[in-house]
């Protein structure tokens, strides 16, 4: 027998109308609501757990396939402050979380995305199969403030963006409930963290790579000067372009929050 689906029959937004039908239909007795692409919820309140359907990247020329971002959002984390302010947004993207991946990156190790010309029902089944097996487990598990303070890095594939910051987001967060020695403790681990990689940076530079006859040209931080590289043959060189600007950051943050760094 002939099947009656044809590879071709659906352009890739109507291909991702279905296969978003079938994962809001998982998603939705577990309180997630749909705002265009992006399925929401809230836990713990005002956390956000997200998950978004991405139809390529119109900006990059790609389309025809399919992303499936997924976020976590704690206010006081991406807001840096104490105090929070009202009303809550209805939804959050999953560019405004502080906790990000995507399903490829989580499960597989790497960016994967669906072919949207393939069947959008399997495609479909198979996102639901695995946000079952491996995405609701950690939301499951990271869905108030004691859990992610207590198990975020137990989830470090599921933090691929701000993992480095957890020390800064956790401070936020005891900030928020008032526990203000232990904000000051985490915010000063952060710093001392944040200023030991600039001295780093600063002595040692970095190594950039440039193919035979390129030029760089930089401002180098340990001469206060502008330099120029010319590569007489392909590898790495040393540049010296270390910058404060991240210390000057939290620096500021630091005084907006009353938390004093030696």
């Amino acid at each position: 027998m002939l099947s009656i689906f044809n590879r071709n029959e659906y352009t890739s937004t109507e291909a991702t109308d279905i296969v978003e039908r079938i994962v809001y239909a998982y998603l939705k007795p577990l309180g997630f609501r749909k705002y265009g692409r992006t399925l929401h919820r809230f836990v713990d309140g005002d956390i956000s757990q997200v998950v978004h359907l991405q139809n390529g990247c119109p900006q990059k020329g790609i389309y025809g396939v399919l992303w499936i971002n997924l976020g976590i959002r704690v206010p006081e984390s991406v807001e840096r402050k104490f105090t929070i302010r009202e009303p809550l947004k209805k939804y959050y993207q999953e560019y405004e979380c502080n906790i990000r991946t995507t399903l490829g990156m989580y499960v597989d190790g790497k960016d994967t995305e669906y072919d949207l010309k393939k069947n959008p029902n399997k495609t479909g089944n198979d996102i639901v199969a695995r946000l079952e097996k491996y995405v609701m487990p950690v939301f499951d598990t990271l869905n108030s403030r004691d859990a992610i303070l207590k198990y975020r890095a137990d989830y470090e594939k599921f933090d691929r963006i701000n993992s480095d910051m957890r020390l800064l987001e956790d401070a936020m967060i005891y900030g928020r409930r008032g526990n203000i020695a232990e904000a000051t403790r985490l915010f000063k681990a952060y710093y001392e963290k944040a200023l030991k990689e600039y001295n780093e940076e600063f002595e040692n530079g970095t190594k950039d790579y440039l193919k035979k006859g390129q030029t760089m040209v930089y401002y180098n931080t340990r001469t206060d000067e502008m330099e120029t590289i010319t590569a007489t043959q392909r590898g790495y060189v040393t540049v010296y372009s270390a910058n404060r600007g991240h210390l000057e950051y939290l620096e500021k943050l630091a005084d907006e929050l009353g938390i004093t760094i030696s």
